[in-house]
């Protein structure tokens, strides 16, 4: 099995034939990282194993589960589900071949194969999953901050949510608005005021240090960030260096009445799941704290933050 390049596209190969796994091997290894499977067994393990094949090339007559068997149970997997599939296979009858294709292969190709047909047939689907892997991308991303979503904020905070309350781990949630920035688009207009949201959002960014940390665009001016595993004096510390990051912009508002320069008031919760009890508290009544939280940061001056914990106890 080849070391993954993230720079290539990733694709498995399962045959028990050496001599065709050989054959692959040859007319694919320059232009693409291989993985290398002998069994159906095999082939589905390393398609769980992150990072996923972008492509499948499966032989269909194979001792003891045949590729019939493997792509079924590929297809019935929510992680591997959506993986294109081509057989690559001796069988040659147009009964096969639809057998393949209505199991949802993308291709059908039988051996012996012309490799410049194979290679480009496998360039043509590889460059399909990277169009619609953009497209996914871009359906989660914000067009004027270009960070994450309030798509992908409910989706990625219900998910935490769920695992918080499973294994009994600290989630804590920031919900972040721009200080005055009415007044700031009353006064320096709409186009300055996007590129003062598209500067925040970098800032937000940076202040964040964790992979699983998130910030995304909530709606308008609010933000909001997500800190998994996070107990309530890291979350603190971590919205307040979000806020003093936006500070060191430096960008001139002369119209705040709590800065010079554009500010953030911040409200973070942090929910600490307790056994048998946080039933009662949804993903809807954190969100809810925390935005109370950012109002009485605002009602309290702004440009400050106000953190407190939720727990069954607060009930």
């Amino acid at each position: 099995m080849n070391s993954p390049n993230k720079n290539k596209a990733r694709i498995l190969i399962v045959d028990d034939e050496k001599i065709n796994i050989k054959i692959l091997v040859d007319l694919l290894k320059e232009d693409y990282s291989l993985v290398l499977a002998r069994n159906g067994e095999q082939a589905l393990k390393f398609s769980l194993q992150p990072p996923p094949p972008d492509l499948i090339l499966l032989d269909v007559i194979m001792p003891e589960m045949g590729g019939y068997e493997v792509i079924k149970q590929l297809k019935e997997h929510d992680l591997t589900k959506e993986i294109p599939v081509i057989f690559v296979t001796a069988l040659n009858s147009v009964e096969d071949e639809e057998h393949g294709l209505k199991l949802g292969a993308v291709d059908y190709i039988t051996k012996p194969f012309s490799p410049p047909i194979v290679k480009m047939r496998i360039h043509n689907h590889l460059r399909f999953v990277h169009q619609h892997k953009l497209l996914d991308k871009l359906a989660y991303l914000d067009a004027l901050t270009e960070i994450s979503n309030r798509r992908r904020f409910d989706e990625v905070f219900h998910k935490e949510f769920a695992r918080a309350t499973r294994n009994g781990t600290p989630l804590s949630i920031g919900m972040l608005d721009v200080d005055f920035f009415k007044q700031y688009n009353d006064h320096y207009g709409h186009a300055m005021g996007d590129r003062t949201l598209h500067s925040i959002a970098g800032a937000l960014e940076q202040a964040l240090k964790r992979p699983a940390d998130m910030v995304a665009r909530y709606g308008g001016e609010e933000f909001v960030i997500i800190l998994p595993e996070t107990d309530p004096d890291a979350a603190q510390n971590v919205a307040e260096r979000t806020r003093i990051a936006v500070l060191a912009l430096n960008i001139p508002h002369l119209y705040s009445k709590v800065s010079d320069s554009v500010s953030i008031s911040v409200g973070i919760i942090t929910f600490h799941p307790e056994p048998g009890v946080t039933s009662l508290i949804s993903p809807e009544s954190v969100l809810e704290q925390a935005d109370r939280n950012l109002y009485m940061a605002k009602q309290q001056g702004r440009n400050r933050v106000v953190a407190t914990v939720l727990g069954a106890q607060l009930i």
